[in-house]
């Protein structure tokens, strides 16, 4: 059986990225010590309970699939992990002092691909993590975002999903790592200015995703129903302008009688004929 044959469904398993690599010694038994962290892992929290259970099994069964390791370029006579990180930490808690590895010569983005392509197939990252990992492979290697899908088998519309939720604040992103906000809560809020105060809502009252869904409809409705129409001074003083430049222009007046001119361009020749027109009559 080949201990690196994943399922169907993902662009590229592990078998087909080992391929790629070139593999010094099919196997190795190696030191715990002497292996270090993958610094491209994208998966920051481990279940305690899984992490439990496969130490149990390890100290049966042993360690059934090898850990895939390649040589550290900033410690000497250190590898790193590149896939297997659960099985090493299971591993040190089962009391294991040497694990069999798989040494392959990797460079940094073959070492990312590694680690999402088995987290990513085993479920283990929470939506977050997996987002954080394709935005790596975008910003660090040059991919984008169809690439991203094509490599790991899933849709174009699921790598956009997860990679929008990184624009959610700060504090809803930890509430989604911490597993006490679900990704698809998440998705419903991208977008909102008061995001962080819906989320309070949503974990009080233990609002399910379709409620969640309901109350952001009924916000977005009330906003509207608040929002004051526009003075027809404004509107026609918004026509006239754009009529003389041939350009769109919002124009924002506020109670005071203070705001802002805005002004919308189609392209560069738009932008140099209104920079034209204010020349010739200021």
């Amino acid at each position: 059986m080949n201990p690196f044959k994943i399922k169907k469904g993902l662009g590229r398993g592990l078998s087909s990225l080992i391929g790629e690599s070139e593999i010094n010694k099919f196997q190795n038994i190696l030191p715990i010590s002497s292996i270090i962290r993958n610094k491209y892992q994208p998966r920051k929290t481990f279940n305690k309970d899984s992490l439990e259970e496969l130490t149990n099994s390890i100290k049966e069964r042993g360690i059934i699939q090898p850990i895939i390791v390649r040589k550290s370029k900033e410690q000497n006579e250190k590898f790193e992990i590149i896939a297997g990180e659960r099985r090493w930490l299971a591993a040190q808690n089962a009391g294991l002092h040497e694990v069999p590895t798989v040494l392959i010569d990797a460079d940094n983005l073959k070492s990312l691909e590694f680690a999402i392509v088995e987290n990513v197939q085993r479920s283990d990252l929470n939506s977050i993590e997996e987002a954080q990992g394709y935005q790596r492979l975008i910003d660090e290697f040059g991919y984008d975002q169809e690439k991203v899908s094509k490599f790991i088998g899933k849709s174009r519309t699921h790598v956009t999903n997860c990679l929008r939720l990184l624009t959610l604040p700060k504090e809803v992103i930890t509430l989604i790592e911490n597993g006490q906000l679900s990704q698809g809560h998440g998705k419903i809020l991208v977008g909102l200015e008061n995001s962080y105060t819906i989320v309070k809502k949503i974990i009080n009252k233990k609002l399910s995703v379709r409620q969640t869904e309901n109350l952001v409809r009924l916000l977005r409705s009330s906003k509207k129903i608040k929002s004051i129409p526009k003075d027809v001074n404004i509107k026609n003083l918004e026509s006239e302008v754009e009529n003389k430049t041939g350009i769109r222009v919002f124009i924002k007046n506020k109670k005071n009688n203070s705001g802002f001119v805005s002004f919308e361009y189609k392209d560069l020749e738009q932008l140099n004929r209104l920079i034209e027109v204010i020349k010739l009559n200021y």
